[in-house]
């Protein structure tokens, strides 16, 4: 039967026999009836279980939390009405009625719980509403006894579950409990394993938390027992591969304690923890080639073939036309295959159909090729014939040591190296962002409209299937690149969750990572069978996992290049404390709007700061942060403020620079201004030249600094409050929470 037995169903004659053992005792725990169906032979899992998973019985879901310390109340199962008053009397009034019916999942939605019972009258009548109840509004519910618990005081609701994700492994999720916790959606969700940090940022997280510190009035509640319950849960989810997924709701926090009141866990005796795949070593190097061969290379300019060897006609090292027809493409003398070229080839660039693909990717491993990427489609996303030369490719990669890119992608662009190895026709300028996407349509639009706003990359990889190099072999790439300042994500799924958290935990602190997550999983929510499963879809565990690991989260392409570029030109800031000089007063009141709405702080400037300033600047100034230093500020008022900023850069960390257009400013020079004051404050400088062609002068020159400039003010405090690096505890496992009085 395995280490649970789950939910049984049993026939009435057999169920009799199995009270008939216990009958004298003066009471009889969970454990009791749990033993017993372990020595119980014939029997046949409840309609809970779906294929190998199954539900336990809430007897030994109390059972499972108590051998890990988590408080539980006193209670007992009784199989009929006689023997539930019996243990009312023992537990004491008032009591809590709750159906065991392996088809009653959420009791409450099935009138199956009953709460305030406060004597045996009462209790007689819960009993039978329950049973009618739950025959009425569950089809074919088969009662299998009643769950006799103490009536706990009223207290915080909270809700603690887990389930296990497949690309991520066993996610925890933590917050606002009770009957609403679906509509209300106040929780945090974290993958495990988690540190101290982890923990104590999911019960600060929840919009609810004041609640717990303490609200109107209210004592503050027992926040350091719930950390120690939460570590306790996250390590038994943790030893236990079986446990697949599981509820708390409600755990019951009072100022001094906690208990957990109701517990549904889901397990699976197959399951088996998520082990990382071992994968070829990544040398970064092999992106750096001295030849290349382009396979599929065509006259036809109709054909993929022909627009990436015209990509490739500027790369600086050797390149190869290989057509069987051979002649000559493009003015270069053709090869029929890999195999005829004379010298040594250290890239491949594949666009023929799929199915030729296998046996070229053999002759290139045979020429000791280091790197193939294939655009050809045809593979996995067209079915099992696609999958099997997936697999075919995957044996030939580990044969020859040969890594992909792709297949089934628009191939790489490294601007620095002079390498376009896609079919793309628009070429990218040199610049300072990684952009590594899933999906080669976001790279067409970016490397076009990148063109119009001259922005630049270190290197433009479209990763494919990624049959072989993924998201951490690219990201690795670009966190060694020394022309990468910042790096943004376009994902629409991750092959290995637990690899590309472990990489990106080493870059982010040295190179920012932004990341646009597509598509949500409404399926996966609706299919959910546990709360924690109808709060944790797929999107929402990419959003916990960004989350831990310092990956900053975008929801559109151009907020994720301004929050890019502005990283790539002033790094994270030291902290969230701001200031705003501005000559237009409107956008100083707007400004104090929207740091307020993205946590920035729009910090108080010192008495004797403001004095300095007062004698600088006309007596209309606002003598205060904002700074609006009045409409017609030239760029010598800037300039005298910016100064003073500079001596007292102890003060701020984030410096917002807002100018409209006037006949008193000339753009170009402000912006050789705001350059000198970025360069000198070692402090985040945003510039916020506002307007149209009056100030698009001064924006180009910004950008000529490597300063970005916004537009919009509002897009500005919205970049700059995701950027404010988030501050991290050390790791600390949660075994040891106890230990170190956490």
């Amino acid at each position: 039967m395995g280490k649970y037995p789950g939910v049984l169903c049993l026939s009435s004659a057999r169920l009799e026999g199995m009270i008939m053992r216990i009958a004298g005792q003066e009471s009889f725990r969970t454990s009791d009836v749990t033993e017993m169906f372990h020595h119980e032979d014939e029997l046949h899992t409840s309609e809970v279980s779906e294929g190998s998973k199954r539900m336990l019985n809430e007897g030994e879901a109390y059972e499972l939390l108590k051998g890990y310390g988590v408080p539980i109340p006193n209670f007992a199962v009784a199989m009929d009405l006689e023997e539930a008053v019996k243990h009312a009397k023992r537990i004491g009034y008032p009591v809590v009625l709750k159906v065991i019916s392996p088809q009653v999942v959420h009791k409450s939605d099935a009138g199956g719980v009953e709460t305030g019972i406060a004597d045996p009258e009462a209790l007689e009548a819960a009993y039978l509403r329950i049973e009618e109840n739950v025959k009425k509004r569950v089809q074919n519910a088969e009662i299998l006894g009643m769950m006799i618990e103490e009536q706990l005081n009223p207290g915080v609701e909270l809700l603690i579950g887990g389930k296990t994700d497949p690309t991520f492994g066993k996610v925890i999720t933590f917050g606002l409990g009770g009957r609403l916790v679906e509509l209300l959606r106040d929780v945090k969700i974290r993958i495990l394993p988690l540190s101290v940090a982890d923990i104590d940022s999911m019960i600060k997280g929840i919009r609810s938390y004041k609640l717990i510190s303490g609200y109107r009035g209210e004592k503050p509640k027992d926040e350091k027992e719930l950390r120690h319950i939460l570590g306790r849960i996250c390590r038994m989810f943790e030893e236990r591969p079986e446990l697949v997924e599981f509820d708390i709701n409600p755990l019951i926090l009072y100022e001094k304690g906690a208990c957990a009141v109701d517990a549904r866990f889901y397990v699976d005796e197959e399951a088996e923890a998520i082990r990382l795949p071992q994968k070829l070593p990544f040398s970064p190097s092999i992106f750096s080639p001295m030849s290349i061969a382009v396979v599929g290379a065509s006259n036809d300019s109709h054909k993929i073939g022909y627009s990436v060897l015209r990509n490739l006609m500027s790369f600086p090292g050797k390149l190869y036309p290989v057509n069987s027809k051979k002649g000559k493409i493009l003015g270069m003398q053709a090869f029929a295959s890999i195999s005829e070229i004379p010298e040594e080839v250290d890239m491949v660039v594949i666009a023929v159909p799929s199915a030729n693909v296998p046996l070229i990717m053999e002759e290139a491993g045979k020429r000791g090729v280091k790197l193939a990427v294939i655009i050809s489609a045809g593979f996995r996303e067209i079915g099992a014939e696609g999958q099997e030369r997936e697999n075919r490719l995957t044996e030939i990669a580990n044969e020859y040591g040969i890594r992909i890119v792709g297949p089934n992608c628009l191939g790489i662009i490294l601007p620095f190296k002079k390498i376009n190895a896609t079919f793309d026709p628009a070429s990218t300028r040199p610049g300072r962002l990684a952009f590594i996407s899933q999906s080669g349509a976001a790279i067409s639009t970016v490397v076009d409209w990148s063109i119009k706003e001259e922005i630049g990359f270190s290197s433009v990889i479209s990763v494919g299937n990624q049959v072989d190099l993924g998201f951490d072999d690219f990201l690795r790439l670009a966190s060694e690149d020394a022309d990468t300042e910042s790096i943004i994500l376009y994902i629409e799924q991750i092959k290995d969750g637990k690899q590309f958290m472990k990489t990106v935990k080493e870059i982010t602190p040295k190179k920012p990572i932004v990341a646009i997550k597509s598509g949500a999983s409404v399926i996966g929510q609706k299919a959910a069978s546990s709360h924690t499963g109808s709060l944790s879809g797929s999107y929402d565990v990419y959003q916990a996992a960004f989350e831990q690991t310092n990956v900053i989260s975008s929801h559109s392409l151009t907020e994720a290049f301004q929050i890019g570029e502005l990283l790539a030109s002033e790094g994270h800031p030291k902290g969230k404390r701001a200031i705003v000089i501005t000559n237009a007063g409107g956008f100083a009141v707007l400004s104090s709007d929207y740091a307020e709405m993205y946590g920035i702080d729009i910090v108080d400037l010192p008495a004797g700061t403001i004095t300095e300033l007062n004698s600088l600047l006309t007596e209309e100034w606002s003598h205060e942060n904002p700074m609006d230093i009045v409409g017609d500020a030239d760029v010598n008022r800037y300039s005298q403020v910016f100064d003073k900023m500079i001596e007292h850069q102890e003060e701020w960390d984030i410096a917002f620079v807002i100018c409209v257009p006037t006949a008193s400013i000339d753009p170009r020079h402000l912006t050789l201004e705001i350059s000198r004051f970025s360069r000198n404050s070692h402090k985040m400088v945003v510039g916020c030249l506002l307007g149209g062609d009056s100030v698009r002068a001064g924006v180009h020159a910004l950008r000529d600094h490597g300063i970005p400039n916004f537009s919009e003010l509002e897009e500005a405090f919205r970049a700059v409050g995701k950027s404010v690096k988030p501050i991290r505890w050390p790791g600390i496992p949660p075994e040891k929470l106890e230990k170190n009085g956490q």
